[in-house]
C-alpha cells in the first residue's frame, strides 16, 4: 500500500471504500508540475529558515528537478494507489533521496500545497487561453477582411431586419472575444500565489524569510507573463480556504463558452439548406451512417452542447463552496474536476473555431437571394419619409401599410407605379424608392458606425 502524508494518530487501516472514495490522484495528477515548483520554492524557504543544511538543500533540489523533468518530458507515471499527486511525488522523491524527504514537509501543509498548485495551474492555463483568444481574433479579422464588401441580411428575433456588412457581423464576435480576453486577464491577475499559510495558522518561519526566498523564483517562473505574482501570505486562513479564483476562472470560461455557442448557432443556421449562407469545410463536418447525402456541422453542435457542461461546472463549485466554514474542508477537493474539464473544453473549442473559421466559404449567390426581400429596406423607407418632413411615427405606420399591401398582393414595391406609391404618401418618388431597395445603399446610409 502506498505511503500517506499522515497517519501517526491512527491505529486502524483506512477502509478500502474510504480509500477509493477520497482518492483524487486520478485527476489531480495534472497538478504535478506545479506541486514540484512549489516544493522547490519551499526547499529554498527551509534553507533560509535553517531547517536544511546546504547539502540537504542541493540533494532535495536534485531529486525534485529529476521528477519535474520526467513530468515535462512525458515519462512521469502517477501511482494510482496513492491518495493524491502530492503523496505520489513525496513517495517518488523518497525513492531518490531516502529519509531526507521527511524534512520536506516541515512548516508545510497539504492544504497549502493544493491551493498553490491549483492557483499556478490556473495562471499558466489562463495565459494559454489569452494567447489562443488573440489567435482566434486574428482569424476572425482576416476572414472579415476577405469579405469586407459583402452585405448580408441582419436578423432580430430570427426574422429579416436590415442589411448589414458581413464584416460587422463577424467582428461582433471579435468584440465578444476581446471582452473575454479582458476578463481572463483580470481573473488571472487576481490570483496571488502565496506561501507560508501552513495548515491554516501560519508557520514558525518569519515573513521576511519567506519574502527573500520567494523573490529568487519570481523571475524564473515563466508561463503566465506579466500576470504572475508570488508573495508570502497576508492571511493564512484565506490562503488555504479561498476558491474564489476557481469560481472566477469557471465564470470567465462559461461566458466565453456562451459566446462560442452563439457563434456556433449562427453558423449551424447559416449552413442549413434553408439559408445556405456558408459552406463549412469537410474537415470540420461529419456524415450520417444511414443518409449518404448528409453533411452535418457536428463540431458546432458540440460547441453549443458543451456550454451546458461549462455552466454545470461553475454551478457545481459555487454550490460546493456554499456554506463551508473556514478554513479548509475536504469538499474543496471537488473543485479540480470541474476546473480541469472547463479548461480543456475551452482550449479545444478555441482551436476548433480557429480552423473552422479559416475554412468557411460564403455563398454570395444565396445571400443575394435573401437580400431581395424588400422588407429588409422598410426602415430605410421610413428614414426617407422622415427626410421629407413626415413625423417618424407617421412614416413608420405608412411603411408598415405599404409592406403589408405588397405582401398581401404578392407584388414588389419596386414594380409599383408612382401613383400606387402615392396612395400611401405623396412624398414618394419612384426613382428614390428603387435606389433605396439596395443593400449597398442601405448599409452605406448608416453613418453612426465608425469604420476603418
Amino acid at each position: 500500500m502506498a505511503k500517506k502524508l499522515w497517519g501517526g494518530r491512527f491505529t486502524k487501516a483506512t477502509d478500502p471504500l474510504v480509500e477509493e472514495f477520497t482518492r483524487s490522484i486520478q485527476y489531480d495528477y495534472k497538478l504535478a508540475e506545479y506541486d514540484l515548483i512549489g516544493s522547490l520554492i519551499h526547499v529554498e524557504i527551509l534553507r533560509k529558515a535553517g531547517y536544511l543544511t546546504a547539502p540537504e538543500k542541493v540533494k532535495l533540489e536534485k531529486g525534485l528537478k529529476a521528477i519535474h523533468a520526467s513530468v515535462k518530458n512525458g515519462t512521469f507515471k502517477p501511482d494510482c494507489a496513492c491518495e493524491d499527486i502530492h503523496t505520489d511525488i513525496q513517495n517518488k522523491l523518497e525513492a531518490g533521496v531516502g529519509d531526507l524527504v521527511l524534512k520536506l514537509h516541515t512548516a508545510r501543509s497539504r492544504n497549502e500545497q493544493v491551493s498553490f498548485a491549483t492557483k499556478m495551474y490556473c495562471k499558466v492555463e489562463l495565459a494559454k487561453i489569452l494567447d489562443m483568444l488573440g489567435e482566434v481574433d486574428v482569424v476572425l479579422c482576416e476572414t472579415a477582411g476577405k469579405n469586407c464588401d459583402l452585405v448580408i441580411p441582419g436578423f432580430t428575433h430570427m426574422q429579416h431586419a436590415q442589411p448589414v456588412y458581413l464584416v460587422d457581423y463577424i467582428l461582433a464576435y471579435s468584440e465578444m472575444l476581446k471582452r473575454d480576453y479582458d476578463r481572463v486577464w483580470v481573473a488571472a491577475g487576481n490570483i496571488d500565489l502565496t506561501m507560508g499559510a501552513g495548515a491554516l495558522a501560519g508557520t514558525p518561519i518569519g515573513y521576511e524569510k519567506y519574502r527573500v526566498a520567494i523573490s529568487k523564483y519570481i523571475g524564473g517562473l515563466k508561463g503566465a507573463g506579466a500576470i504572475f505574482k508570488l508573495k508570502p501570505t497576508v492571511n493564512s486562513l484565506d490562503s488555504v480556504s479561498d476558491r474564489d479564483f476557481v469560481i472566477e476562472t469557471l465564470s470567465v470560461l462559461s461566458i466565453m463558452g456562451m459566446h462560442m455557442s452563439r457563434f456556433a448557432e449562427d453558423f449551424i443556421i447559416w449552413s442549413s439548406k434553408e439559408f445556405g449562407f456558408v459552406e463549412i469545410d469537410d474537415a470540420f463536418c461529419t456524415g450520417s451512417s444511414l443518409m449518404p447525402q448528409k453533411k452535418n456541422p457536428d463540431v458546432l453542435e458540440l460547441i453549443r452542447g458543451y456550454t451546458g457542461r461549462l455552466y454545470g461546472n461553475l454551478v457545481s463549485v459555487l454550490t460546493m463552496m456554499k456554506g463551508l466554514p473556514l478554513t479548509y474542508n475536504r469538499d474543496m477537493q471537488l473543485d479540480k474536476e470541474p476546473l480541469f474539464s472547463s479548461m480543456e473544453i475551452i482550449s479545444t473549442e478555441l482551436r476548433l473555431i480557429m480552423g473552422l473559421i479559416a475554412g468557411v466559404k460564403f455563398n454570395k449567390a444565396k445571400i443575394e437571394e435573401h437580400l431581395e426581400d424588400e422588407a429588409l429596406y422598410a426602415t430605410d423607407l421610413v428614414y426617407y419619409l422622415v427626410s421629407k418632413g413626415v413625423p417618424f411615427k407617421n412614416a413608420h405606420t405608412i411603411i408598415g401599410k405599404l409592406i403589408k399591401y405588397a405582401t398581401d398582393n404578392s407584388i414588389e414595391i419596386k414594380s409599383m407605379t408612382e401613383r400606387e406609391l402615392g396612395k400611401f404618401s405623396g412624398k414618394f418618388k419612384k426613382e428614390d424608392v428603387i435606389k433605396l431597395l439596395n443593400p449597398k445603399v442601405s448599409v452605406r446610409s448608416k453613418k453612426s458606425i465608425k469604420r476603418g
